[in-house]
Formats: structure tokens, sequence, C-alpha cells
């Protein structure tokens, strides 16, 4: 009979030695065995005391479970209609000390198994851990497209996909090395936080590269590396000065997740309609907060899977909603996560989210979360965040989300000819919205990610465009993110084609003809917009006014748009100029926050301008000015 410690697959090496010489069965002969067991340890001195944990195992409900450890109270033990689970309901008391406790499983009065449980101190500062904020930039990152550090890892013989580097939508080899191996490229360049597409385990046919249909939610994927592995990536990452966004998927798993196999309820996963057919969602999101909608629409809506391969889970299952809450605080714990990052926010059951969000902030109360609600509308997206007084009593917890709604107005705004209605207005526009959140400030803005176009591709490749919305993205309120390979121009079609947007990052596998790490191979334009993104992230870390400061924009005129990023003693202006010839530009219309400021730097070229005197804007550019 195997181990148990070989059936749930830890993957921490510091616990493999404990557990392997602790959990040796009784001589005697059982036909019992722990199979899975989540979370596998946990924590003394958090502040919930309460603690579930699920065991699965062939006709475990049988058995009665039984524990002795000071501080530590066996409360409940839940069993429901499948005989293979139970789950155990503890409380940790505030005196309980690390160690490890014992599970033992009695058939009437005789012992037939013994389990070891372990519980850990936590690292000093974790309650306080700092989350990312307005003064940091996301780099964020598609792991199996980004660098193949560990080649051996490509392919795994008790994985079903395997490496085909050909296929724009295969494994490509990425993985956790080739990520430790770039930090210092990444910290060099000037991001100050990692967020990496998710790595848990994606044991599917085909198309599980990008991490989104998770078939176990405590291990990471064989592929990318090792619990251990990931835990090392932000190690390192915090030594630089990097924080760590761990990508969290609550809405659906992957159609190969273990639980499928044997679902703990009959009610786990949503999806089955009228006759019991299968439940597509309709991405109606505004169903959840629509005075107006039938209920069949937001019941389709939360209820249907994305797609046959990924199952829809039923947070409306007490056992189920403890299960994603507790594994997402595994893992900022475990880890030392500097933020969350949660997929498809508003698909999920709502009075979940809430307390999914209270609860880890509770834990964690300067962490950040940033939900994704995927639409140009501010009022959907503004029902999500934290202070919002909605309308149907309904409260969040949730701190931030992805500005999807000035996101698509700056791709606008650069793209359109300038008119009445279009242009930079838009942009200007979208801005007046900020009325409707309770924190704008606290927004991820960003120029692109994993399901958008290339930002060089969608401003049809012009450069002079692009370092304008590189400009806007870092000098706007709120936090940046920006995509990998964005610095260096990298390209896809207009429309959705996620294997091209995803594609290869040069340079992250071995005799690549191009090499964005060192130079080698990039174009001369390349080059540039390296550079020019490399310049601003540097200065960034220290413009202490973009972090903090206030914003004050004006109306667009005659192709240039200005606004202004301020405080009590520095302020900095930017300028964009659309226009095909150079431009004259007043600062007397910008008197109120100008006040007595007589000239202004510009950040990129040093240059010193004279703010007695008109503006000459170069032709078709973006000026940023630290005003004396």
């Amino acid at each position: 009979m195997k181990s148990t410690i070989n059936k749930i697959r830890l993957g921490v090496s510091l616990l493999l030695s404990l557990l392997t010489t602790a959990n040796t069965l009784p001589e005697i002969s059982t036909p019992y065995s722990i199979e899975h067991l989540e979370p596998a340890f946990w924590w003394v001195g958090m502040n919930n005391h309460q603690l579930q944990l699920m065991v699965h195992g062939e006709d475990i409900a049988r058995l009665t479970p039984e524990i002795s450890y000071p501080g530590i109270n066996l409360d409940k033990v839940v069993r429901v209609e499948n005989r293979n689970y139970v789950f155990l309901e503890l409380t940790i008391g505030e005196d309980a000390s690390a160690g490890e406790l014992e599970f033992r499983f009695k058939d009437g009065n005789q012992v037939v198994m013994s389990h070891p449980y372990p519980l850990l101190a936590r690292d000093s500062g974790s309650a306080g851990r700092q989350g990312f904020n307005a003064s940091d930039v996301i780099y964020l990152i598609t792991p199996d497209r980004f660098a193949n550090g560990d080649p051996a890892n490509d392919n795994v013989t008790t994985l079903k996909e395997t490496r085909n580097r050909a296929d724009p939508s295969g494994r490509h080899g990425g993985d956790i090395q080739g990520i430790i191996d770039s930090l210092d490229y990444i910290a060099g360049m000037g991001y100050t936080t990692i967020w990496a597409n998710p790595l848990t385990e994606n044991d599917q046919a085909k198309y599980s590269y990008h991490g989104y249909s998770a078939t176990d939610l405590y291990q990471i994927d064989s592929r990318f590396g090792s619990n251990e592995d990931f835990k090392q990536l932000v190690t390192q990452a915090n030594k630089r000065g990097l924080g760590v966004i761990q990508d969290v998927i609550l809405n659906h798993i992957g159609s190969g997740h273990w639980w499928l196999k044997d679902l703990p309820t009959v009610d786990w996963l949503n999806g089955r309609g009228p006759n019991q057919v299968q439940l597509f969602t309709n991405h109606s999101r505004t169903t959840v907060q629509d005075p107006y909608a039938a209920k069949t629409d937001h019941r389709q809506f939360v209820d249907g899977w994305f797609v046959a391969t990924m199952p829809d889970l039923n947070q409306q299952n007490p056992l189920l909603a403890t299960y994603l809450i507790q594994n997402s605080i595994w893992w900022v714990e475990y880890a030392g996560l500097s933020g969350i990052r949660e997929d498809t926010y508003s698909y999920a059951d709502k009075r979940f989210l809430s307390e999914w969000s209270r609860r880890i902030m509770a834990e964690y109360p300067h962490f950040n979360i940033v939900g994704e609600e995927w639409t140009a509308n501010p009022i959907t997206v503004s029902y999500w965040q934290r202070g919002k007084n909605n309308a149907d009593g309904y409260v969040s917890h949730l701190p931030s989300l992805m500005d999807f709604p000035l996101h698509e107005a700056m791709i606008a705004g650069l793209v359109e000819k300038e008119n009445w209605g279009a242009g930079f207005v838009k942009m200007y526009e979208m801005l007046a919205n900020d009325l409707i959140y309770p924190d704008p400030f606290n927004l991820v803005i960003f120029e692109g990610n994993h399901d958008t176009p290339r930002l060089f591709s969608q401003l049809d490749e012009d450069l002079d465009l692009y370092k304008m919305a590189i400009a806007y993205t870092l000098t706007m309120r709120g936090i940046p993110q920006l995509y990998y390979g964005t610095e260096v121009l990298m390209t896809s079609p207009k429309q959705r084609d996620d294997g091209n947007v995803r594609s290869d990052f040069p340079g992250g596998w071995q005799g690549d003809r191009s090499n964005a790490y060192t130079g080698e191979g990039l174009s001369e334009q390349q080059r540039e917009a390296q550079a020019y993104l490399k310049h601003l992230l540097n200065w960034r870390k220290k413009a202490t006014v973009i972090h903090q400061g206030k914003l004050m924009h004006y109306t667009p005129q005659n192709g240039v748009y200005s606004y202004f990023r301020y405080d009590d003693t520095n302020k900095v202006m930017v300028v964009m100029n659309k226009n095909d010839q150079a431009t004259s530009l007043s600062p007397q219309r910008f008197g109120q926050v100008v006040g007595a400021s007589t000239s202004g730097i510009d950040v990129i070229s040093g240059k010193r301008f004279d703010m007695t005197q008109e503006l000459q804007l170069p032709a078709r550019s973006v000026l940023i000015l630290e005003l004396d």
C-alpha cells in the first residue's frame, strides 16, 4: 500500500521526511487509507481560529476521528452523501503551539488508522504584510511562454499534455525557474511586482498551458516546478524588491480535476438546466446588479460553464465555499504573497465573494486583491469595489479591480482621429466616471494582458502612439500593469488570438534568434521602446507624486491632451500631442495648478521648458514635465 504522503503529494520538501516517517499505517490489516487531506497543514496564530479539513479516502466516513492536542478542539465531523469524504471542523485556540497533532480514526472502539497533521508557526510580520499599491508597477507573465529555465520538466510522464512549441495553443516549456532566472532583468527594468498567470496543476489533455483549468488547487503544475519552487520564486523576488501576485480562479476548475472522479456532494458543481441539459454561461455580467434582470438570465450567468472542460463550482455549498477561502489564505501564508488577482470575478456567487474577500482582508489588513470584471461599463466595475454603497445593499470587501473601461478608452483615444466625440475626449470623459468608484486610485490600469491583442498591434505599430500609451499608463491614477513583451513591441493579430498574444518571450529559450535580456537580435525600434520604458519605470519608482498625488486634467483641444499629478510640494505635467506637426501650447490655461512654477524638465529628454512662455510641443510626442 502506498504511503499517505505519496498520495496527497504535498510538494513541500521541508515536510516530506517528517510525514513519511510519521505516517506508517498500523501493522494490522486495514482497508482504509487517506487519499487526500486538504489543506495538508496549517498555522497557529491565525486571525480566524476555525479550520475545515477535507478528508478523502474509500469509505472514510465510516470511521470516527479523534484528536488530543493542547489548544485544539475537534468541534464537528461533517459526513455527506459520498461516504468517501468526511469534513472535520476544528478550533485552533490562541494558546495552541506549533507542532504535530495526530488524527486517530476509529472503527468502533479500535483505532485502525492514524495520520499526523503539522501545525506551523507563522513567519514574523505575516499578518501585517503590505500588498501592492500605487507605488508599484506590475509585470504580467504567462509562465509557459516566458522563459524555459529547466528543460527537464517540459514533459512529465504523470501529466497528459507534452511540449509542442510549434503549436500556438500547446505547451512551450516556460517554467518557474525561467522566471527566477529573469528576476534581475525584471527588477532592472524597473518593475516592482510580478503577476504570473495561474501556476497550479492543469492536467488537461490539451490547451493546458494557460493555467485556468486547475486540476489540483494545492499543487503547482510539475511542468512549471514544485510548490517549493514557487515559494523560492517569491523569496528570490522579495530579495530584489519585487512582490508576487498569485492568479486565483474561484468560478471553475478543469474537467481533469480529481474531484470529477468522485464528487463530494451532488451540488458541488453548477450547470444543469431544465431536463438536466448542460448549462453554459451567457456572460451577461450586468444581471448581477440589473434591477430588471430575469432570474433565469442571472442563473445562467453565474451557474453556466465557460466551456465543457471548465466545470462551474457551486460556491453556495458551504463546505466548498470554506475550502476555496482557505485555499487562497493557504497560498498567501505558505508562499508569502503580496497580492491576489482573482479571475472572472463576477461569475461566482456574489455572497460567497463578499465573504471570501472579507476573510482574506481580515487575515491581512494591508493586503491587496484585484478582481477581473471585463467590461467597458464603469458602473458594472464599481459595483464590486470595497466601500461602494450599492442600491441593492450588496457589500463588497474587494479593494481593487482591473480598469477595463479606462483601458478601452485609452486604445480608442489614441487610435481615433481627433474629432467631436472621438480621440482624446474618450480618455478625458471616461475619467469623469471616477466619481462612482469608492477608490479609483486603487484600480489597476493596464496597456494589455493575456486576453487582449498586443498594444503595439492595436496602435497600428506606431511607436509614437506606443510612447503615449506607456507614458499614460505610468503617470495616470491607479496601479499600472504591463504585459511581458510590451517592452520589445511584441505583436499579435488585432482580433482575439490567445496563442499568438501569449507568444514566447525572445531570449527565453536557448537558440532564440533575438534576446530581450541582452538586446541581441532586436531591431532598433525594439531597443528604443525598451529603453524608453526602462527609463520611465525607474523614474516612477521615486516619483512619489505619481504614487500619491492628486489628478487634474484639462479638456483636449486641437489634438493635445494635458493633465497634472500634484501634491503640496511636487507637480508633474503630462502633455500628449497627436498632431503631425509641432504645436504651441500656452501655459496660462493651466494656471490653477501650474501656479508659480516657471519651468519644467522633461523626464525623458532632460530638456528644460519655460513655463512663462508658450510651450513648443514636437509633432506626435508626449512630454512628462517635472515642474519646479
